[in-house]
């Protein structure tokens, strides 16, 4: 397979040049406007941040590329999913607040929120998955599947389950809903706490399976019936229900790869990835810990592989940065040294497998030449 073009600006700047300026810059150099986006539907995938975490990307990049496809006649929106573990993103209400305390909303960012996959997490679209191995079918929020262009905006940073988050995990794990996370993220099913339950029964209305009872004013989810989907999850607003067992390694970053492979086949897509703030974990976090990196720079490509790839390289190039979890864990006397930043940062991790994975079913190429922007 040919090279891709992976498209890359640092964050230096002179006097008078705003970084908008470079990170609009380096859109138009990497080709946005070869796109057709007139009087189109523009999905902008983005992470809007738990609250209390601050290294989310902030709300003016997303104003950035929502104004580029203004211009091209497009119709934009910024979208994510809702979550399936408890916090601020849970259901649509309580994600469009988080979202706004973060400073995402239309005077911001110069487009509407939508939350993809609507008001429980339970509005998807099951896409076949082309040459899929994991996932026949991929249950992607509907607004996401609904636009006619996917541009991915990702916080390039650390990841306590797959290494690291890029776009492909922006598009793969974020672009599923409740049902698509749950698949993507455990074999198991899903069971009941009876102390926090409150026998409200709002899981059995939303159960798809017929799987919840209820004994003594408590639920309880017979395992050989339910299908492990997660939407009761979602109806519960007593954190009362959780899954029992959870994909961690090489299996989750396949199937987080192939998520991703439905979002993107047979429309056009563009890809872009702030490596900046290199936090060790998910923005999913109400908290953040110091940048385990220096800030590197900003990547667009058409080729989301060869993106990931492209910001992986660069950080495993960089110098640890002092007082972080990483510089901490490689201080130590009897610390395994991975000589692998996300490893040594997070032992145990598996993240090649999803680039990996994802050129295997035609995703893209790791192979990429690097073009420099001023």
């Amino acid at each position: 397979m040919e090279k891709s073009k992976v498209f890359f600006t640092d964050f230096r700047v002179q006097v008078g040049v705003s970084l908008l300026q470079k990170l609009k810059t380096l859109c138009l150099v990497a080709g946005i406007k070869k796109i057709d986006m007139e009087g189109k539907f523009v999905a902008i995938k983005m992470h809007f941040g738990e609250l209390g975490n601050m290294a989310f990307l902030r709300p003016q990049y997303a104003k950035v590329v929502a104004d580029l496809v203004k211009e091209q006649g497009g119709i934009p929106f910024l979208t994510d999913c809702n979550t399936l573990y408890p916090g601020s993103r849970r259901h649509a209400p309580e994600h469009m607040d988080c979202a706004n305390l973060n400073g995402f909303n239309p005077t911001t960012t110069g487009c509407q929120i939508i939350i993809a996959d609507g008001l429980r997490g339970t509005d998807e679209t099951e896409v076949p998955v082309k040459n899929g191995v994991y996932v026949e079918k991929a249950k992607i929020g509907r607004a996401i599947m609904d636009a006619d262009v996917f541009i991915s905006l990702a916080h390039f940073k650390g990841h306590e389950m797959t290494g690291f988050g890029g776009a492909l995990k922006n598009i793969g794990m974020g672009s599923g809903s409740r049902a698509g996370k749950m698949e993507q993220h455990s074999s198991g099913k899903c069971v009941v706490d009876e102390a926090l339950c409150r026998g409200c029964r709002r899981c059995a209305k939303e159960c798809g399976s017929n799987a919840i009872t209820y004994e003594n004013n408590k639920a309880h989810i017979d395992k050989n019936i339910c299908k492990g989907c997660g939407r009761c999850i979602g109806a519960c607003t007593f954190n009362a229900i959780s899954n029992d067992e959870w994909d961690a390694g090489d299996k989750l970053d396949c199937k987080m790869a192939e998520y991703a492979q439905a979002v993107c086949q047979d429309r056009p897509c563009f890809h872009i990835n702030l490596a900046m703030d290199i936090s060790p974990n998910c923005d999913c976090h109400g908290d953040n810990d110091a940048a385990i990196l220096p800030n590197i720079g900003m990547f667009a490509s058409f080729d989301p592989v060869a993106l990931d790839q492209a910001c992986v390289d660069a950080c495993q190039k960089a110098a640890p940065m002092p007082n972080s979890q990483l510089s901490d864990n490689l201080a130590k006397p009897d610390w395994k040294h991975y000589h692998d930043h996300f490893m040594d940062s997070n032992p145990h991790v598996h993240w090649k497998e999803t680039l990996e994975h994802a050129e295997k079913i035609g995703m893209g190429t790791r192979e990429y030449e690097l073009i420099k922007v001023k």
